[in-house]
Formats: C-alpha cells, structure tokens, sequence
C-alpha cells in the first residue's frame, strides 16, 4: 500500500457561484461528488493511508468523510499551497513515496493511480501522469511539459499535468517557506533529471469552472 495525499483545501475561486457556499471537492458530477471519485480511484489502487487536507469550508467536507477512513490535514490560517499542505501532512502519510491526486478533475480509461504505481521505479523522485494537451478535456491555456525518449519530464510542451503523480517528499524539509507549490519541488528534480512522466491513455476533463462539469458528464457517458 502506497500513502495518498488528496488536495482539498482551495478556495474554488474559479468554480463561483457554486463555491460560494460548497467546496468544490463536494460539487457533484454525474450524482457523484468530485471527492468521491478521488477516493474512488485511491481505494482501487490500494492506498492508505488517505488524507484529505482542507481549509475553505472544511467543515463540510470534514463532515463528509466522518464515517471513512481518512486523516484530515486542517490548515486554517493560510491555505500552504500543494507544497506547503504536502509537508503539513507528513506525519499522518508515514514514510516513503507519497501519491497525490487533484479532486477537481474526472478519469475514464485505466486508474491513474495504479498505473503510476505500475510505472515507479527506484530512481524516480517524481512520476507525474500527464495528459496530451489535444486530449485535455475543459483544459484552458498551454501545456505544462514535454517527454523525452526516457520519460523525463522538461517544462513547456504538449502535455497537461493530469492532477496525479508519485513523489518522495524528502526534499520538502530543505524549503523554508511555510506556502510554497510542489513546483518548487519539480523544479529541483527536473534540474537532476530525476522526474518522470506517462501518459494517461484515457480520457480526462479539468473540472475546474462550471461550464466544465457539462464537458465531464458527456465524456463519462460516452
């Protein structure tokens, strides 16, 4: 079993008016909300421990998941960003390379985070799903990455982080921000050739605004 950090403490900025007074890890899409199909896809590539961090609205998503078996990581002062929050939750993840998914998007095809399970390898620090931008349903905006012939990641290209990867947090404890991004992270390991990608051969839609979630349904009923 591999430890899974899910991130739900944002404050939903691009999904008002439905965030005014819901998070959006709770916004439902096809009858089931965004935070239950992130779980979904946790408990089916055998994670655990799970953790679900929060801060906007948290009680209502700490609520949610009163009756499962999953830590919340609270921040309420500052929202610490992906990096920040990450670090925050250490302690309840345990030890070792850390699974971390983005609720706020929608997979069809095989589970993302099995495959990466299937894909990590002992040198990896970092291997992040991607999606081809031409297959990046709701995306709004260029790509994030480019893959080279041994699967090393390289900032700009055709490929959109997908929201899910495997990372050894190891290297959290040396930036001495308390709100950084795991982009901090990235950076350093792109640097060393030590972070990976794979290319998720299914379908993906970012559901983060509203006029996606009708983008999200359709590609799940097709």
């Amino acid at each position: 079993m591999r430890p899974l950090m899910i991130f739900a403490a944002g404050l939903g900025t691009r999904m008002r008016p439905l965030t005014d007074s819901l998070p959006k890890p709770l916004i439902p899409v096809a009858g089931r909300t965004l935070l239950d199909r992130a779980l979904d896809l946790g408990r089916d590539a055998g994670a655990g421990p799970v953790v679900v961090n929060t801060h906007y609205l948290g009680d209502q998503i700490a609520a949610h998941l009163a009756d499962r078996d999953v830590a919340i990581s609270d921040e309420p002062g500052a929202i610490l960003d992906t990096g920040g929050g990450l670090r925050q939750a250490l302690p309840l993840l345990g030890q070792g390379p850390v699974m971390t998914l983005n609720p706020d998007v929608v997979w069809t095809g095989p589970n993302p985070l099995a495959a990466l399970n299937a894909a990590w390898r002992d040198e990896m620090e970092a291997l992040l799903m991607l999606v081809p931008l031409d297959r990046a349903t709701g995306r709004q905006g260029a790509g994030d990455f480019s893959l080279d012939a041994a699967g090393r990641i390289s900032r700009r290209g055709d490929f959109v982080y997908g929201g899910a990867q495997i990372i050894r947090p190891d290297r959290l404890a040396r930036i001495p921000d308390t709100v950084f991004s795991l982009n901090r992270l990235w950076d350093l390991l792109i640097a060393e050739g030590r972070a990976f990608g794979i290319a998720h051969p299914g379908g993906w839609c970012d559901v983060g605004y509203p006029q996606a979630i009708p983008l999200a349904e359709a590609m799940l009923d097709a």
